[in-house]
């Protein structure tokens, strides 16, 4: 370990040199894996987002019953509170309907502007626990005097639906990937081992031991991977700080999980893809190419 630590300066000079003996060749590779590892990161994020898209809505489950004009809302609200699953039941009134409907519009809450009266109506929010939803619908649609009973089941359905497809997409994705990134990162070592035959054979009849001779081959695969995960990384920010902009702008009601927090989750899954794949392509190239 000491004889590794003390030799770490040349470790890195051999690996600018392999590095050098085929320049051109290590570049474009180099930004094959930051594309590559672009790509399974926008796919991760996208998992990401829906799953926690998923998870808000869970989290804030509602139903929303509107009830006839002649109807007593409270009555209503009284016998909804006995259902079981029921936590909270909120009495919402036409201008509390606009009110929460322009602050989900946002910017584009001033074409209700056109209206010359109020077009909401009142409602009666619940609040419910969500494997409850269709005992809750189908009760709440029973009683006296509703007119229509609305719930996000269907929306929430159809975002699973999404991130069950992202997420097997995401899986074959990152198989393609690995396998690329093995390729990629084994022909960088086997080019730089046939590049520098000379001096492996130079080290040998000096009596270097393999794994000395060996590890600038490994590093140069880690650093090559790690620097492509940098890549991405920087692609992935600039790109999601652009996206994150233009969402809330057009589609303010859209509920996106927090860009730090998403940000801070891809850099640390493609940090440890990068170091994962570019050793075991590094031990990969290694062993399929002779050395001697």
């Amino acid at each position: 370990m000491k004889g590794l630590t003390k030799n770490i300066d040349y470790f890195f000079r051999e690996i600018k040199t392999i590095v050098k003996l085929d320049l051109l060749s290590n570049l474009f590779s180099l930004l094959s894996l930051g594309f590559i590892f672009f790509l399974v990161s926008l796919i991760f994020a996208g998992g990401y987002i829906t799953d926690s898209m998923i998870r808000d809505i869970e989290n804030q489950a509602e139903i929303s019953v509107y009830y006839e004009a002649e109807a007593n809302k409270i009555a209503i609200g009284n016998q909804i509170e006995k259902i079981a699953g029921v936590k909270e039941v909120i009495y919402i009134n036409k201008e509390e309907a606009k009110m929460n409907m322009t602050e989900i519009l946002g910017e584009e809450s001033r074409i209700l502007d056109l209206f010359d009266h109020n077009p909401f109506d009142p409602y009666i929010e619940i609040r419910i626990d969500l494997n409850e939803v269709e005992n809750i619908t189908e009760k709440a649609n029973s009683l006296s005097g509703v007119e229509l009973v609305r719930n996000n089941k269907e929306i929430l359905d159809k975002l699973k639906d999404i991130s069950s497809l992202i997420s097997l997409l995401g899986v074959l994705i990152i198989i393609s990937v690995s396998v690329a990134t093995l390729i990629v990162t084994s022909h960088i070592i086997r080019q730089g081992i046939n590049l520098n035959k000379e001096q492996i054979n130079t080290l040998r009849l000096l009596g270097a031991p393999e794994f000395f001779i060996r590890l600038p081959y490994i590093l140069e695969g880690l650093i090559m991977t790690v620097l492509a995960g940098l890549i991405s990384s920087a692609l992935i920010y600039f790109t999601f700080n652009y996206i994150y902009v233009k969402v809330i702008d057009f589609l303010p009601f859209m509920i996106l999980p927090s860009l730090d927090k998403l940000l801070i989750s891809i850099f640390i899954f493609t940090a440890l893809l990068a170091i994962i794949l570019g050793f075991i392509g590094s031990i990969f190239g290694l062993k399929s190419t002779k050395t001697s």
